[in-house]
C-alpha cells in the first residue's frame, strides 16, 4: 500500500497578532520584520501605520513575493546576525511566530536589540495544557499553534512562556509588555498553562548590559 502523502499546512494570510502588532507600532515608525515571509505584516504596517518598512527573509521565493508587493526585503539568514543594519536604525524590530524556527535565539535577540529601539516577539506556547497532556501520553504534541508532526514541521525550539521570561531575566532584557492569547482571545489567568501563544515587547532603553 503506498504511503499516505503529507498534506501541507495552509498558510494563514492574516493572523490575529498582526492586528495586535499594528496597534503597538506608532505611526511613521521605522520597522524591520525578521522572517517576514511573503510580507503580509509589513504591507499591513505600511498601509495602516504608514511605517517605513524593511524585512529579512531566508526563502528566495518569499523574497520575490515581497518585492512583488513593493516591499524592501533583504535575502538573508538572521541566525548569522544583522550586519547589514547599523545600530539604532529602527524603531521596532519584529520577530512574529518565527522564534521557534531560529537556531541561535541569543544571537538573534542581541542583534534585534542592537538595531532596534523596541522589539516585538510572538511565539506559540509549548507549555499549554494540551501539549503537556500529549507529552504525558507519550506523544510529540500537535496543537493549533504547533500544527506540525515532529517529522514535517519547521520548529526546532519548543519554548514555553516561562522559558522566555527566564531567558529575558538571564539576559537582563526588560519586558515592557506581555500579551497572552487562547485561540485569538486575550487571557491573563495562568498563561503558561492556558495560553496557546504569547507576544512580548522588549524596550531598549531599559535594557542593561549582561
Amino acid at each position: 500500500m503506498p504511503p499516505k502523502p503529507i498534506q501541507e499546512q495552509p498558510i494563514r494570510e492574516h493572523r490575529y497578532e498582526f492586528d495586535i502588532i499594528c496597534g503597538l507600532v506608532e505611526e511613521n515608525s521605522r520597522v524591520l520584520d525578521l522572517g517576514c515571509g511573503e510580507g503580509n505584516l509589513l504591507k499591513m504596517l505600511h498601509e495602516k501605520r504608514h511605517a517605513d518598512c524593511a524585512g529579512v527573509e531566508v526563502s528566495e521565493d518569499k523574497v520575490y513575493a515581497c518585492v512583488s508587493k513593493g516591499l524592501s526585503v533583504h535575502h538573508g539568514d538572521i541566525d548569522v546576525g544583522l550586519a547589514d543594519f547599523p545600530d539604532n536604525s529602527f524603531d521596532y524590530v519584529i520577530l512574529s511566530e518565527t522564534l521557534q524556527e531560529v537556531r541561535k535565539p541569543a544571537l538573534v535577540f542581541q542583534e534585534m536589540l542592537r538595531v532596534g529601539r523596541k522589539c516585538i516577539v510572538s511565539f506559540p506556547n509549548f507549555g499549554i495544557w494540551s501539549a503537556r497532556w500529549q507529552l504525558l501520553m507519550g506523544r510529540s504534541p500537535v496543537t493549533d499553534t504547533l500544527p506540525f508532526e515532529w517529522y514535517e514541521g519547521p520548529n526546532i525550539q519548543f519554548l514555553t512562556i516561562n522559558d522566555f521570561i527566564r531567558f529575558c531575566e538571564h539576559k537582563h532584557y526588560a519586558i515592557d509588555q506581555a500579551h497572552y492569547f487562547r485561540r485569538g482571545k486575550s487571557i491573563s489567568l495562568f498563561p503558561n498553562l492556558l495560553a496557546d501563544s504569547a507576544l512580548f515587547v522588549l524596550e531598549k532603553e531599559s535594557i542593561q548590559n549582561s
